[in-house]
């Protein structure tokens, strides 16, 4: 039924009846209300729907999506790329032209380069690698030395001071520069002998014996056990074990202490006491050892049993007790030697249980 009530299909094959005019959008036909007179009367194609055209077919693939296309002209991105427009606009510099002198230059620069490297890995080494090698060989012949002195020695042969070629010898102690310096002193004084600790100058006196007991040591790399030689103060303790005695040794005034000696040989590390001999500026023969002074390294009397003087003829049995360490000077440096003279003031023998006071001694 249509709104009207008429229905759609009637007969007897339910054929469609033909709509009124005007209803479902059927237009009016010539003659029908509705027609304009002397219009052109449109009849449908044959088998073709009355009404409006049904709506196009929906593609299920067809983008949804409306994406507007771009002008030919329009280039511009953030990025340039193989395809834009003025990526090749911009021509390449041309290479400078590689001249014999530029050749040079360049060559030059690259040796200096490699030169300069080689020279700060060796810089490395010496300071540091060759101080961990040092350190492991320093403590081998510690321990080679405390076990021979774990044995039993015979009395008169208690300070025998024959040694080997770079065996240990004694230990020094330098208290000013901290409680924990302490070397083996090994017997000798070639390179081999310094890169394990402090060497004893063969032709030199033993450790408390009359003369002059020469040791020398490194300054930089190689344990470096003589660094801060270079701090020590006039009347500063410098302390050798050997295996029956601890010999105490202070160094000897400086040239600006022995000159105003009044005042600073007051300082109770100049002054002596129990058992110790007071530390006075030297004379005679001996006037011109002091504290610490800067030679050449050909100056080998340092280390005479009258410092400087290889002609004398003191006797050995009216000769000073004396040290003296010898190292490099600067650091990083062996164009001059730093020398630091030292007189004994005591003997503290090993059968005392007790320890050298001065071993805690600080400033």
């Amino acid at each position: 039924m249509n709104p009207g009530g008429r229905p759609l299909f009637s007969g007897e094959h339910g054929r469609p009846i033909d709509p009124l005019p005007g209803e479902h959008g059927r237009p009016p036909r010539a003659g029908e209300p509705g027609h304009p007179p002397g219009a052109q009367v449109r009849h449908p194609a044959p088998g073709r729907p009355l009404g409006p055209p049904p709506p196009p077919r929906v593609n299920p693939d067809a983008p949804t999506e409306y994406i507007p296309s771009l002008d030919d002209d329009y280039d511009y991105d953030e990025y340039d790329d193989y395809e834009d427009d003025d990526y090749y606009d911009d021509e390449p510099e041309p290479r400078p032209k590689i001249t014999p002198g530029l050749l040079a230059v360049r060559s030059i620069g690259e040796l200096l380069i490699t030169a300069g490297m080689v020279v700060l890995l060796f810089v490395v080494y010496e300071v540091w690698i060759t101080d961990l090698i040092s350190a492991g060989k320093q403590n081998d012949v510690t321990s080679a030395l405390e076990e021979d002195w774990k044995k039993p020695a015979e009395p008169e042969r208690t300070e025998h001071f024959t040694f080997a070629e770079g065996q240990g010898i004694a230990r020094l102690y330098i208290p000013a520069l901290g409680s924990d310096y302490k070397f083996t002193i090994v017997e000798g004084t070639s390179e081999a002998n310094l890169e394990v600790g402090p060497g004893h100058y063969k032709q030199s006196a033993a450790p408390g014996a009359p003369g002059n007991f020469g040791v020398a040591g490194h300054r930089v790399g190689k344990g470096a056990p003589f660094n801060d030689l270079d701090l020590l103060q006039s009347c500063d303790a410098m302390i050798v074990e050997t295996r029956g005695n601890w010999y105490i040794y202070r160094m000897l005034p400086t040239v600006e202490d022995a000159k105003n000696w009044a005042q600073a040989g007051t300082d109770p590390f100049c002054a002596g006491g129990p058992g110790s001999a007071k530390v006075e500026p030297l004379t005679g023969e001996y006037a011109a050892t002091i504290g610490r002074r800067i030679v050449t390294p050909r100056d080998s009397a340092v280390v005479a049993p009258v410092p400087g003087n290889l002609a004398s003829k003191t006797p050995p049995e009216q000769r000073q007790k004396l040290i003296t360490l010898t190292t490099c000077h600067p650091k990083f440096s062996n164009r001059q030697r730093m020398i630091l003279h030292g007189v004994l003031v005591r003997v503290h023998p090993k059968s005392d249980p007790a320890l050298p006071p001065e071993l805690r001694e600080s400033r």
